[in-house]
């Protein structure tokens, strides 16, 4: 390939025509598919969550990851599939499953032993099966009683994804019209993308709500005006600088996670007065809980007595003592 570079004129400012030269040079390799790189083991663009674990240790997790030094428990994690959210992400935004993200920064936090109940579970059913056949090796050790159960049930949500919201880029890009078009044109297509979800955990033996938390995670996307490409003579183009919606989405997931470990390092568990699950607090006339009960026993607020006006007794009149003969 052969690209021809030509100065600027007399009258352009040196900074626009390099900002320009870049741009077109930029433009005519990628319609020429000469853009593509050797690719590289490691490193990549940053990503909210990085490294790996390897039981308690944890090897290059994000510094801004809270952690746990004691383990709270084993977790199951459980995304409904069913959900509104998911079939329109998996469709629209390709993002895939949640849970690999959320599995890696758990372990990476030590807060929790994570259990396999996902589509690998038939994989681990197959293979103990054949543990327990008559062709396994000695000692293989695939027997009953192994499998560990989990404590809590961890559930994620997306809640909002707002994507190419323009407003104050348009606004920018009209301050910076006249003075530097090129420039505009980056401006102008800013667009503000933002990311809402919920982790709920939920104490499986009792089915109560231990832990509510939300997270949220927003970046900026600065694309390149088609208007601008189309002076230049490169054709129209989108976003080129744009985070991808899995990143956000995990982002969002890293702050709802750090802000639900910070509670549970100083969790205080709720009290009914009465015991968890016999009726609560809050009693019926004519009921059975414990208080309902309470209200037979309670005396009725004394009833006001209507106001009279007692006057005082009246004394017989005197008779005059009878006359003597």
């Amino acid at each position: 390939m052969v690209l021809a570079i030509q100065g600027a004129p007399r009258n352009e400012s040196p900074s626009r025509s390099l900002v320009g030269l870049a741009v077109t040079s930029f433009a005519a390799l990628a319609l020429s598919g000469c853009v593509a790189t050797t690719p590289t083991v490691g490193g990549g663009s940053a990503t909210p969550v990085t490294g790996a674990a390897g039981g308690a240790t944890a090897t290059g997790a994000n510094a801004n990851l809270e952690k746990c030094t004691e383990t709270l428990g084993t977790l199951r994690i459980e995304e409904n599939t069913a959900a509104p959210w998911y079939a329109y992400y998996q469709q629209n935004y390709r993002v895939g499953s949640t849970v690999p993200v959320l599995r890696t920064l758990i372990q990476q936090s030590n807060c929790f032993v994570i259990v396999e109940r996902g589509r690998s579970m038939r994989s681990i059913e197959d293979e103990r099966n054949q543990g327990r056949g008559a062709e396994a090796r000695a000692g293989s050790n695939v027997q009953q009683g192994q499998q560990v159960v989990a404590d809590y049930l961890l559930s994620p949500e997306i809640m909002m994804n707002a994507k190419g919201t323009q407003g104050v880029g348009a606004a920018i890009g009209g301050l910076l019209s006249r003075s530097n078009p090129l420039v505009a044109g980056l401006a102008g297509g800013m667009s503000l993308n933002e990311a809402g979800v919920v982790l709920l955990l939920t104490d499986i033996r009792s089915t109560v709500q231990l832990s509510a938390a939300e997270g949220y995670s927003k970046n900026w996307n600065f694309g390149v005006g088609g208007a601008m490409f189309g002076a230049l003579g490169a054709g129209g183009a989108g976003g080129f600088m744009n985070t991808p919606e899995g990143k956000l989405i995990a982002s969002a997931f890293v702050d709802a996670y750090n802000k639900m470990v910070v509670s549970l390092r100083e969790y205080k568990a709720q009290q009914v007065k009465g015991g968890l699950g016999t009726g609560g607090r809050l009693g019926v006339q004519g009921g059975q809980t414990k208080a309902s009960e309470e209200l037979k026993t309670q005396s009725p607020a004394p009833q006001a007595q209507p106001t009279t006006t007692t006057r005082p007794p009246q004394k017989a009149p005197q008779q005059p003592p009878p006359k003597k003969n």
